[in-house]
């Protein structure tokens, strides 16, 4: 009895020991299996096919606008502060005019002086000289006299020009003590003090050249307008009411993106928030960075939510182009080379090649505009992973789960739509 009872527990351990010997076996044999193709089929059927364009976007102002003074001076009032809404030739700043005061009112009295010679030569009778050599004419004598007083009057009219010039040049000096808005927004940043000299050397760096309108109506230059949010000027100047969204579009999609085309901007911000979007103008010129190629696009908001501010950055989702109520099946059917594009039909249990003609090519589903009719059945080939062996498990098979004792395949799971393995 006992003899038997031990030849019965022994045979027990021979084979949990020739188990565990497989096991081990199993776990650190080098497999060298290779993909094996999985497929499985779904039918042709109607569905919107939309083919879109993926870009990093901020949020930007339509105009941003920093305003300069068009000469030097001391500081004397600032009349707005940040956060100030202003109008379009509101007065912003001034400087010390008293220098420029004085130059006017000098130049107006040389002018008033040479306007009175004007007329008193004008008014003056042309004199007859009598003193003409022999042989002279009494008429020839008079032409000349009046010849002498034409020139007189032509010299006190230069006069009278030049006096002009000088005022209008000193009016300008004055009017440009005067810092007016170049343009109608929310007053950003004032980048001065009052008693501090100030002036036209103090534009910001990268700006485009401007005009703004002084206070007495006359154009003068100093102001510059940029559409960054990123102005230097004395005073800042961002139409918060006008915001739109900056992107770049990749050289490979730049021809599928065109103004007018719907888009979704996503805000870093409120992701679950998207805002509708249109693309109002796209660059023609390019910015390359390195190797990369882009273009500049603008994306003009339909209804931008509270609180949203220059320089916060989104996503943008451009649809560059759509199709509705079309035969469609999944981009991983279709097989395109030079030739064409093919798809795989799966008929009678037999699989048949067939040559498609396909439209608008999205994400996850194309458009078939021929070669195929709507409820065809079409082949999905997928490849398993090749799975290389791990250190302390085996690879799980397709769709399977990972070797006993160990884990799955390459990366530590079990193959396609496998589960990871038990230790």
């Amino acid at each position: 009895m006992t003899s038997t009872r031990t030849w019965v527990i022994n045979g027990v351990l021979v084979v949990l020991l020739g188990g565990a010997a497989f096991g081990i076996y199993q776990a650190f044999t080098p497999t060298g299996a290779t993909a094996q193709a999985q497929s499985r089929t779904t039918p042709v059927r109607r569905a919107n096919v939309t083919q879109t364009v993926s870009a990093a976007g901020t949020v930007a102002s339509d105009y941003t606008g920093a305003a300069n003074f068009a000469t030097s001076g001391k500081v004397t009032a600032i009349d707005v502060k940040v956060g100030e809404v202003v109008s379009a030739g509101q007065r912003l700043a001034t400087l010390d005019a008293t220098q420029a005061d004085k130059q006017l009112q000098v130049a107006k009295a040389n002018l008033v002086v040479a306007e009175d010679s004007l007329t008193t030569g004008e008014d003056a009778p042309a004199t007859t000289s009598t003193s003409g050599g022999p042989g002279q004419s009494q008429s020839s004598q008079s032409s000349q006299g009046s010849q002498g007083s034409q020139n007189t009057v032509a010299a006190l009219q230069a006069k009278v020009d030049q006096a002009q010039l000088d005022v209008d040049t000193a009016q300008a000096a004055v009017d440009a003590t005067v810092l007016t808005a170049p343009g109608a927004g929310t007053v950003t940043a004032v980048n001065g003090v009052v008693g501090q000299p100030a002036g036209s050397g103090s534009s910001g760096s990268g700006q485009s050249s401007g005009t703004q309108t002084g206070s007495g109506g006359d154009k003068q230059s100093g102001s510059t307008t940029s559409s960054s949010s990123s102005s230097t000027g004395f005073i800042d100047i961002t139409d918060m009411s006008n915001l739109v969204v900056d992107t770049s579009v990749a050289e490979i999609d730049v021809s599928k993106v065109k103004a007018g085309q719907k888009a979704t901007v996503t805000l870093n911000a409120t992701p679950d928030q998207p805002v509708q979007a249109t693309v109002t103008s796209v660059d023609l010129t390019p910015t390359t960075s390195g190797s990369v190629v882009s273009y500049g696009a603008r994306l003009s908001l339909a209804s931008p939510p509270d609180g949203l501010r220059p320089g916060q950055s989104a996503s943008v989702v451009v649809t560059v182009a759509e199709a509705d109520d079309v035969l469609s099946v999944p981009a991983a059917a279709v097989t395109t080379t030079g030739s064409g594009s093919v798809v795989t039909v799966l008929r009678n249990g037999q699989d048949a090649q067939r040559q498609v003609q396909i439209g608008v090519r999205g994400e996850s589903t194309v458009e078939i505009k021929s070669g195929l009719e709507e409820g065809d059945s079409v082949v999905l080939t997928a490849a398993s992973p090749t799975a290389t062996t791990g250190t302390t498990g085996q690879r799980g098979g397709p769709g399977g789960f990972g070797g006993p004792g160990g884990f799955g395949g390459t990366g530590g799971f079990g193959g396609t739509g496998g589960a990871r393995g038990r230790g």
